[in-house]
Order: C-alpha cells, then structure tokens, then sequence
C-alpha cells in the first residue's frame, strides 16, 4: 500500500482511508477473539471432550473384541476353562473356610 503526504488526488485518499479502515477492522476483531478467554476454553474444552468420547469408543471396540476372543477361546477349551473355574471356586471355598476359623 502506498501512502500519500495527503496531497493529490482525494478519492484515492479516501479509497486508502477505506482500506485503512477495513485492515483495523480485521485487526481488532483478530484481537478480540485472542483475548475472548472463555469462548476459547469452551472450544478447547469441545476438543478434548471430542478427543475422549473417540478414544473412549475405540477402548469400548477393543475391549469387546477381547471379550469376544476370550469366549472364543473358552468355546475352543472347554476343559482349561473349567479347571480354572474350579480351582477358583476351590480357593473361595479356602478363604471362607479360614475366615469361618478364626471368628
């Protein structure tokens, strides 16, 4: 932008006052969304929120997945399955038994 020493020709003085105008505009409406603290929190806020409900579902697809594999797993062997259940089911009957013992 060329700037005149305010001699010459006045409606490009004042077509450069136009612009001069619009660029000041732009200007301060750049600096009051910089220092509009709470709208950029709450688009902060809005990202993350964004970011854990993503994170979250893609959690929940990989724990049923594992869910899944895991029954897949018991239906292949059934036998090792039931052991284990078992001797959890021996070791509850332990602890009870102990705690019964000394109350």
């Amino acid at each position: 932008m060329t700037r005149s020493n305010g001699f010459g020709n006045p409606e490009a003085l004042r077509a450069e006052i136009r612009q001069t105008r619009a660029e000041l505009g732009e200007t301060v409406q750049a600096l009051a969304a910089r220092a509009d603290v709470k709208a950029r929190l709450r688009g902060s806020a809005a990202q993350t929120r964004n970011r854990v409900k993503q994170r979250a579902g893609q959690t929940g697809a990989n724990v049923r997945s594992s869910v899944h594999d895991a029954g897949s797993v018991a239906l292949r062997h059934p036998v090792s399955w039931a052991v284990m259940a078992a001797g959890a089911l021996a070791l509850a009957v332990v602890v009870l038994v102990a705690r019964g013992r000394r109350g």
